[in-house]
């Protein structure tokens, strides 16, 4: 459990964003991320290894038939990654797993577009009370206010399902089936802009109580993470995901494909076919959902369903948000928390933010070079 003080810091920092993509399709001409398509995709790690995701460099997975895919820790640079092989482009994720116990250690599953938008759960191993959000928009970390906490029932031991819903007019974070965090799309610039670009889904641990790691990320580890006691084993047993963008009608997409450097979702394009390097002339995403809502189409294969309602149940805490929330007073910390912690607003402000999964806790700033070693898997994905 993270002191109190620290608690109610984090409360308004949380995850700075995952600043390193290969292409910035928002920067210059990029290769169209494949759609994951119409087609839902299920996952089940108990049967062993699935083709829909890669491993970072330096991951190796073990396969239990009751646990799922094991992410194992044994020493600091260990940090095991996967990523999808296919983008969604709104959608859901639902994502059944078991964080990794251990002070020092994370657990975090995440979507992240090749534009730098963002959409993250995490979870401290030493925290079995709850749960890290956050979201971030083309890797603005100019503030840090739009990270909140959920209450969920000891997610070091037990198996639970964490769903990402995303739409284009809001976005749910969903515990067992119940919404605990709503953020809408308001239309607002800058960091408080909305995700809302084709994003990849990422799964991994890695180690934040790092003896190297800067001060204010082991405060937010909750301490040096202790290889006395290793493995420290995070579990994800099973995945569904669907892309709400798959198809438009009777048309599959294959890819999808910016048309300008705006990075907005009515921008971009659809593609159909064989010829991924043209956008489909009969499939836009500038279609309002709350317009041409139909009870009789699939959710999963147009996005005239995709509107959600988010009625707020009870499980864990609650909250809805606009884009950009304010979880605290920002005047408590200056220093995005998930991967670096916080620090007081006197204090310098010299120490890197992290990006969701941590990855930007070992790519910024004063981090030693054996820190961003241990971090080459996520470069890669």
């Amino acid at each position: 459990m993270l002191p109190k003080f620290l608690t109610v810091a984090l409360a308004a920092t949380l995850a700075s964003a995952q600043t390193f993509t290969d292409c910035d399709p928002t920067k210059k001409e990029c290769p169209n991320p494949k759609a994951v398509g119409s087609k839902p995709v299920e996952v089940d790690f108990r049967k062993g290894a699935s083709s829909f995701f890669r491993l970072a460099d330096g991951t190796k997975l073990k396969y239990d038939d009751n646990l799922g895919a094991v992410f194992s820790i044994n020493k600091e640079t260990d940090a095991p990654t996967i990523s999808s092989s296919k983008y969604i482009f709104f959608g859901q994720v639902d994502v059944t797993v078991r964080a990794a116990r251990g002070v020092g250690i994370v657990t975090s599953f995440v979507l992240q577009s090749d534009d730098l938008d963002e959409i993250d759960w995490e979870w401290l191993g030493g925290d079995a009370t709850q749960v890290q959000t956050n979201f971030f928009s083309k890797g603005c970390t100019d503030t840090y206010d739009r990270g909140g906490f959920s209450g969920v029932g000891d997610p070091i031991n037990n198996f639970h399902t964490y769903t990402i819903k995303w739409t284009p007019e809001q976005l749910d974070w969903i515990i067992d089936g119940a919404v605990v965090r709503t953020v809408k799309n308001t239309g607002a610039g800058g960091c408080s802009g909305y995700p809302q670009s084709p994003m990849q889904i990422k799964l991994g641990t890695w180690v934040a109580g790092r003896k190297d790691a800067p001060k204010g990320t082991i405060e937010w580890a909750g301490g040096i993470a202790d290889f006395s006691d290793i493995p420290f084993d995070g579990y994800y047993q099973s995945l569904r995901i669907q892309d709400y963008m798959g198809a438009q009608g009777a048309t599959e997409a294959t890819a999808y494909h910016y048309t300008d450097r705006s990075g907005t979702w009515q921008s971009i394009k659809v593609v159909n076919g064989d010829d991924e390097s043209k956008p489909s002339s009969t499939s836009s995403a500038a279609k309002s959902t709350s317009t041409k809502a139909s009870s009789k189409t699939s959710a999963t294969t147009t996005l005239a369903t995709v509107s959600s309602s988010a009625t707020v149940t009870s499980a864990g805490s609650s909250s809805t948000d606009e884009a950009g929330p304010t979880h605290a007073d920002n005047s408590t910390a200056t220093t995005g928390a998930t991967g670096s912690g916080t620090q007081s607003s006197s204090a310098p402000t010299s120490e890197p933010s992290t990006g969701a999964a941590g990855k930007l806790a070992l790519t910024m700033g004063n981090l030693a070079a054996a820190g961003v070693a241990a971090m080459l898997g996520y470069f890669a994905l």
